[in-house]
């Protein structure tokens, strides 16, 4: 698993033009909207358990 995860798209605008944010660890910017941000991963979620009882 790598150090950082990369986001494909601005959470606030959409577009695509995203660099690495150097004034926040794990942030990055948008040269669209020209907001910065970070993403962190909180966990695994387990599966929920189907409804019948089946596996």
């Amino acid at each position: 698993m790598s150090e950082r995860a990369v986001p494909f798209h601005c959470p606030y605008c959409g577009d695509t033009d995203l660099w690495p944010h150097e004034a926040a660890h794990g942030g990055w910017e948008c040269r669209s909207c020209l907001r910065a941000f970070t993403v962190k991963m909180l966990g695994q979620l387990r599966p929920s358990p189907t409804p019948g009882g089946a596996s």
